[in-house]
């Protein structure tokens, strides 16, 4: 079988496991190979992330406001208020959980040597930004609302092919590279001694995350029912085949026949499904938010980080927006997010490092949590549109 037809999370896995024994016996100047390599990634990610949030938060903000009126506004007020709820939610739920079990068999020297670098490199290529993150944010906000509000489209259409570049270089260079980045990673932390801390450290986050995710679901249909007045579980159980779906596939755009099929299912107004649907497959986002808050606060107690509710809750808002840019690519909901998490909670390479492999990790979950949630938000606006509203497809 060629590499290349390994699924992303495959490889991920085969990367982790052969960094972890390797780096038991491998010699010094074979490990100091994939930390320059890493060293090279990781300043050309500092170097792109401020390209990826203009690429993609830009143009996205200027469709959602070229789109069809007040139908989509309601929409993407309730999908971004469901992916606050999700943030908010894990926040305060692995607060209550994670200082129980994520606690001692961590040497504070040995995680200090896995912040810093372990290996030494052979050299180095300084990659600096164009700009830093919160410019970009500005930026991208400011050209957005413009791009809303003017009447030409030749911008929109300069800012939707910059975004197609951004998401070519995401998914041929970023997505292929991150294997060889996270062997490089766990080969350093093989070698410090440390990862057994790391590994136990994945594995409590991931059964947490994995019950918070079920219990989101099930407060989204309870919420969706009471406004409905129809049957909660029983509409749950119906998305129960898109999400399926997205477990096998981790993309909502892939999933959204089988998502717009069980929306049709639950007896929605095929208008009201077919636009809410394809619509909530880019904007809303709330499995993969609370993967980002929960991974990101487990990193910060792992390396002994102060938390505070202040920046999270910045953080959780900020997170909300840049979900709706998020590409439709496996991993891309974390590559968008990635300058928010440098910027407001300061985390460093090998922080991200960690951060993305345990995304990537869970990264079907997280879309199977999205697309199933979707279905929750058709039915509210099912009931709030009434059931002989023709809805016209934006563009």
């Amino acid at each position: 079988m060629k590499l290349s037809k390994i699924p992303l999370l495959g490889r991920i896995v085969i990367a982790i496991i052969l960094g972890i024994i390797l780096g038991q016996f491998v010699p010094m100047w074979f490990a100091r190979i994939f930390a320059t390599f890493n060293d090279l990634f990781g300043n050309f990610l500092s170097f792109i992330i401020p390209l990826i949030i203009v690429g993609l938060v830009a143009p996205a903000i200027g469709e959602l406001g070229k789109g069809a009126g007040k139908l989509l506004l309601i929409t993407t007020v309730i999908a971004y208020a469901s992916t606050l709820f999700s943030g908010f939610f894990t926040y305060f739920s692995c607060q209550a959980v994670f200082p129980h079990i994520i606690t001692g068999g961590i040497n504070a020297e040995a995680v200090q040597s896995i912040e810093e670098g372990a290996v030494k490199t052979f050299f180095s290529v300084g990659m600096p930004p164009v700009m830093d993150v919160m410019s970009a944010l500005i930026f991208s906000f400011c050209i957005g609302i413009g791009l809303s509000l003017i009447k030409g489209d030749t911008l929109q259409k300069a800012f939707a092919d910059f975004r197609d570049i951004i998401t070519m270089i995401i998914r041929s260079v970023i997505i292929p590279l991150l294997p060889i980045y996270i062997f490089g990673m766990f080969l350093s932390i093989s070698i410090t001694g440390q990862v057994y801390s790391v590994i136990m450290l994945f594995l409590k986050v991931i059964s947490v995350i994995f019950v918070l995710h079920i219990l989101l679901l099930l407060i989204q249909y309870v919420v969706a029912g009471a406004i409905s007045r129809r049957n909660s579980l029983k509409a749950l159980k119906t998305m129960f085949p898109a999400y399926v779906t997205a477990l096998g596939t981790s993309s909502s755009a892939a999933t959204i026949p089988v998502t717009l099929q069980c929306a049709l299912n639950n007896k929605i107004n095929p208008s009201i499904a077919s636009f809410t649907i394809p619509l909530c497959a880019t904007i809303h986002l709330a499995g993969s938010a609370m993967k980002i808050v929960g991974f990101s606060l487990a990193i910060m107690y792992f390396f002994g980080m102060a938390i505070d509710f202040a920046t999270f809750f910045g953080f959780i808002f900020m997170i909300g927006i840049t979900m709706v840019a998020a590409p439709g690519v496996p991993g891309g909901a974390i590559m968008a997010a990635i300058g928010i998490i440098q910027s407001m909670l300061g985390f460093n390479e090998q922080m991200i490092g960690l951060m993305i492999t345990v995304y990537i990790a869970v990264d079907s979950f997280g879309t199977a949590c999205n697309v199933t949630g979707d279905g929750a938000i058709a039915i509210i606006m099912d009931k709030i549109s009434g059931k002989n509203v023709k809805v016209e497809a934006s563009e």
